[in-house]
């Protein structure tokens, strides 16, 4: 009896069919997951891609002046120049900017210079929109001074979803900004 038993084990253990239906039930859900995974950190790669073309947008916008004839812009005239351009990226890249959350707003250096006071946009601070400051202090020079320019930055909230995982319906803050130098008249 004890060497019937022993056949038989050795032929079970010896007998190959059906070994690869076993190994792709344990091979295929982890190459789902990685497929799936590659094609939501794509999915964040893009989104990141397309606000931070919306910052540097908002960026020029408010840098530069409307229009040669019209005088000298004020910072009002530029941050709204600023959340416009962002605002219409957005929509362009087929995103809701209505979703855009302000980060705590950078620590900038005040710029003293022609462009008058530190104008600190809607949505700095808030639960909502991008955050502009004109005009803030770029590049410190050693004799003091140094360019101007516009600040841009906002969030964008991207959430992952990858079963089984702890990224599961996790929700991360994409953070989009862009500086750009003040262009006078």
């Amino acid at each position: 009896m004890k060497r019937i038993g022993n056949k038989l084990l050795r032929l079970f253990v010896m007998e190959t069919r059906g070994a690869e239906i076993a190994e792709a039930a344990a091979v295929l859900p982890l190459m789902f997951m990685m497929l799936l995974g590659i094609f939501w950190f794509g999915q964040a790669f893009s989104i990141y891609g397309a606000i931070t073309r919306a910052a540097q947008e908002g960026a020029r916008a408010g840098a530069a002046p409307t229009c040669t004839t019209c005088g000298t812009a004020t910072n009002n005239t530029l941050a709204v120049n600023a959340l416009t351009a962002v605002n219409n990226a957005m929509v362009a890249s087929h995103l809701d900017p209505t979703q855009m959350q302000a980060p705590s707003p950078p620590v900038l250096a005040h710029c003293n210079s022609a462009f008058g006071s530190f104008v600190t946009s809607a949505g700095c601070g808030a639960t909502g929109g991008a955050c502009v400051q004109i005009p803030v202090q770029l590049i410190a020079s050693a004799q003091g001074g140094g360019d101007c320019g516009v600040s841009v930055s906002f969030q964008y909230p991207f959430k992952f979803w990858l079963p089984f995982t702890s990224l599961n319906n996790q929700k991360i803050l994409l953070t989009a900004s862009a500086r750009m130098r003040l262009e006078k008249n």
